[in-house]
C-alpha cells in the first residue's frame, strides 16, 4: 500500500437529500455546489477534471473514481459526519437540557464516588468534585450538547474524561464534551457561569479563554465507540495517522494532530508532513473555512477557499506516489444560499483518485461510513464496525 490521505471539505454539499422533506424541510433547496456556481461564478477545474461534474450532473471528465454518499447520520453535523466518515453508524440524538436530565446525570456520578453539588442553588448546573462544572452547552442549538469545563489545575484531563464517560452513559443528547485549560481556574469558570435561553443554564467558555494555547478536548458522541474507527484502528495496527485542520478536535486518535483553520497554512502544512511521512501514512484532514463561510453566509469567501484548494490539488496529484490514495469527500452540506446560517442536510461528494484507481462511477452510497471501510480496505487494518469498502470497485476489481 502507499499512503493514504481523505480530505474532507466541510460543508461542502452537492444537493439536498431527500429525506429534508421530513427531517430538514428548511434544506429542500440547498444545493452548495450547484448555488455557489450561479452566485459567484465557481470555478474547481481540477475537481471537475477529477469528477465533480459527473457528480453534480453526469458531464465532463472523469480521471478518478467518483460518486455521492447520503448521510446516515441525523441531521448535518460536523461531530456526527466526521465520526460516520470514521466508520460509526451514530444513534439518534434527543435534545436535552440540564433541567431535564441533570437528576440522572448527578445520580449516575454519585453512584460511582463522585461528589456532586448545585453550582448555583437551585438551578440546573453541578459541580462535580470541586472542579469540573456540567451545565447546557451555550453556543450549539438548544439541547444538543452537555458541556463539562474543568479546571484542570484540580484534576487531570485524563481523570475529566473517565468522569465525560460516565455521563456519556446517562445522557442522550448527540454529544458531551469535555475541556479545559490548566491557564483557566475554577474561579474563572464560576464567573462565567450564566443563563442562555430560559432555562438553559451553562458556562460562556469564551468568556473563560479557555479556548487559547493548552486547550485540551474530547467530543463523545452519542452512539459513538472510537475503539470501532478507522482512526484507532489503523494506529492499532501501527500505522501513522495524522490529522490536520478539524479532524484534530473531533477525530479520536493520538499521532500527529494540528487543529489549524487558515487554508493555504493547512494545505502547507499537509504537503510538507506528506512528503516527509512514511510510506503507509494515513492523513485525515479538514478544510474548515469552507465550514465558516457558509455559516458567515458568505458566498465570496466559500469561493475563495475552495479555489485555493482546487489550486493546490492541480500541483500536488500529479506528485502522489504509485500505489497512494487521495480521497476528497464532505461532512454534510452548508450552503451560504439558502436563507439561513445552519448546516444543509446534503448529500457529499466522493472523488477518489490515485495512479492504480479506476475512475469508475461508485454510485449513490448509503452512508458516509463507506470511506472508513474503504480506507481500511486500502490500509489493511480492521474494518470499523460500519461501512461497505468500495476499494474492489477502485481497482477494477
Amino acid at each position: 500500500m502507499g499512503k493514504a490521505t481523505l480530505l474532507v471539505l466541510d460543508g461542502f454539499g452537492v444537493g439536498a437529500m431527500a429525506d429534508c422533506h421530513e427531517t430538514k424541510p428548511e434544506d429542500i433547496h440547498a444545493s452548495t455546489y450547484a448555488h455557489l456556481q450561479e452566485t459567484v461564478g465557481l470555478k474547481l477545474p481540477t475537481l471537475m477534471k477529477m469528477g465533480l461534474g459527473r457528480i453534480v450532473n453526469n458531464e465532463g471528465e472523469a480521471i478518478a473514481a467518483y460518486g455521492k454518499s447520503k448521510l446516515a447520520h441525523h441531521g448535518a453535523d460536523t461531530f456526527m459526519g466526521h465520526q460516520e466518515l470514521m466508520g460509526s453508524k451514530p444513534g439518534k440524538p434527543a435534545k436535552r437540557l440540564m433541567k431535564e436530565v441533570g437528576q440522572q446525570i448527578a445520580d449516575g456520578l454519585t453512584a460511582n464516588g463522585y461528589h456532586v453539588e448545585e453550582l448555583i442553588e437551585g438551578k440546573p448546573i453541578l459541580l462535580v468534585d470541586g472542579a469540573v462544572v456540567v451545565g447546557d452547552n451555550l453556543e450549539s442549538a438548544l439541547g444538543n450538547i452537555i458541556n463539562m469545563t474543568a479546571d484542570l489545575t484540580q484534576i487531570s484531563f485524563e481523570a475529566a474524561t473517565k468522569m465525560a464517560a460516565v455521563v456519556r452513559k446517562h445522557v442522550d443528547t448527540s454529544r458531551v464534551i469535555v475541556f479545559g485549560n490548566e491557564s483557566v481556574p475554577l474561579t474563572d469558570i464560576v464567573a462565567a457561569a450564566e443563563e442562555g435561553k430560559p432555562g438553559q443554564w451553562g458556562i460562556n467558555a469564551p468568556k473563560t479563554g479557555v479556548y487559547g494555547e493548552g486547550y485540551q478536548v474530547l467530543h463523545l458522541g452519542y452512539g459513538v465507540t472510537f475503539e470501532k474507527q478507522f482512526a484507532y484502528l489503523a494506529e492499532q495496527a501501527g500505522k501513522p495517522v495524522y490529522r490536520i485542520g478539524k479532524t484534530a478536535d473531533v477525530i479520536q486518535a493520538q499521532g500527529f494532530a494540528n487543529p489549524v483553520v487558515h487554508t493555504p497554512e493547512l494545505l502547507s502544512i499537509y504537503k510538507k508532513m506528506y512528503n516527509e511521512a512514511e510510506e503507509d501514512a494515513v492523513f485525515l484532514v479538514n478544510v474548515q473555512e469552507t465550514d465558516l463561510a457558509g455559516h458567515k453566509e458568505d458566498p465570496s469567501w466559500y469561493k475563495e477557499v475552495l479555489e485555493t484548494v482546487d489550486h493546490f490539488l492541480a500541483q500536488f496529484l500529479p506528485t502522489l506516489a504509485e500505489h497512494d490514495l487521495l480521497i476528497v469527500t464532505a461532512d454534510h452540506g452548508n450552503d451560504p444560499t439558502c436563507g439561513h446560517s445552519q448546516h444543509t442536510r446534503e448529500h457529499t461528494p466522493i472523488l477518489a483518485y490515485g495512479k492504480q484507481v479506476q475512475p469508475v462511477c461508485l454510485g449513490v452510497r448509503d452512508t458516509m461510513a463507506d470511506i472508513a471501510a474503504t480506507l481500511s480496505d486500502f490500509t489493511g487494518v480492521q474494518t470499523p464496525e460500519f461501512g461497505t469498502s468500495f476499494l474492489p470497485e477502485l481497482m477494477g476489481k
